[in-house]
Formats: C-alpha cells, sequence, structure tokens
C-alpha cells in the first residue's frame, strides 16, 4: 500500500487534486474520489452505529466489515490494486443467511424506522447504495474489479436485514408501510 501519512495538513491539494496510492494525481471531484469518499462516508456512519447497543457478536462483524471497507478505500485509492476477494462476498453471504434464518417473511415494505440502532442500520444501507452507484460509474470509464461493487451491493442488503434484526433486539418489531393508509 501506498505511504503512510506522517502529517495531516500537507497543502499539496490546495490545487484542487489529492494524491492516490499509486503518486498520481486526480482532481478532488474525479469519480474515484467521490467512490474512496461514499466508503469511507459508509464507514464513518458504521462507526456511529456500533455506539449503539447490539449484540456482542453482531458488534464483532460490523468491526470486521469496518476493516474491509477500509481495505476497499484502498482498492479503490489504489488503481489496478486488488484487495476485495470473493471470500469477503461470501462472509457477508454467510452473515446474510445467518440472520435473515430468524426473521419473518415480508408482506409488505418497510420503512427505514424503529429503534435508533435500526434507523442508523438503514442511513448506512442507504450510503451503501450510493457507494456501490458511484462504483459502478467509475467502472464505466476505469478499470474496477467486480468484488468491490459485489462486495457494496451484498452488504447493503446485509444492513437492511440488520435493521429487521435490531428492531426486534430493542423489543420492536419492522415499521410497515401502509399502502392503505388515508390521507
Amino acid at each position: 500500500m501506498g505511504k503512510r501519512l506522517s502529517k495531516i495538513a500537507t497543502r499539496t491539494g490546495d490545487d484542487g487534486t489529492t494524491g492516490l496510492g499509486d503518486g498520481s494525481r486526480v482532481g478532488k471531484d474525479s469519480a474515484r474520489i467521490h467512490a474512496m469518499g461514499d466508503v469511507d462516508e459508509l464507514n464513518s456512519h458504521l462507526g456511529l452505529l456500533l455506539c449503539e447497543d447490539m449484540p456482542a457478536t453482531l458488534g464483532d462483524e460490523l468491526m470486521a466489515i469496518q476493516h474491509d471497507l477500509f481495505d476497499l478505500g484502498g482498492e479503490i485509492c489504489i488503481p489496478g490494486y486488488q484487495l476485495i476477494k470473493e471470500e469477503h462476498v461470501l462472509r457477508l453471504d454467510t452473515l446474510l443467511a445467518k440472520y435473515n434464518a430468524d426473521l419473518p417473511a415480508l408482506s409488505e415494505f418497510i420503512l427505514p424506522a424503529g429503534s435508533r440502532a435500526a434507523s442508523l442500520a438503514h442511513v448506512c444501507r442507504t450510503i451503501c447504495r450510493r457507494a456501490e452507484r458511484q462504483l459502478v460509474a467509475l467502472a464505466g470509464s476505469e478499470t474496477i474489479n467486480a468484488h468491490p461493487r459485489q462486495y457494496l451491493n451484498r452488504l447493503s442488503d446485509l444492513l437492511f436485514v440488520l435493521a429487521r434484526v435490531l428492531n426486534r433486539f430493542a423489543g420492536g418489531g419492522d415499521v410497515l408501510w401502509r399502502h392503505d393508509r388515508t390521507r
């Protein structure tokens, strides 16, 4: 991986560019920087979610996902580099199966609501979807490995499931969208 920063205020970005892990410089408004920023924002929101009360095992699993997201950001930062692999995607598939197993089937759409932890998981889900869209946009103009996109797609599904799990952990349930409500 690239150099570690020993000082934060380098002033090298004052011209509107930023350095990538391979030493090249790109505009701070480039698709690559947008993708990195969305992944970083998602990771930060996961950190906020981890401040909430939840089962210890789930906290450990979310912490592992934070490490994966840091690696994903590193992969985006270094063109041609690969850190996220099939086993990362498969680990999310395993978590999806684990947490979805005990949830009741949905017969209606659910609102992104309920407990604070569940609501934060929904915020993480929407940021994850944005990061995925940005990565797809980047792949339209540059070569990007498939696993990071698959990882984000699977992670957004997992965050939806975890929001449902966290509502139950807090003693509640899904907040259903009422299509038949009166206006």
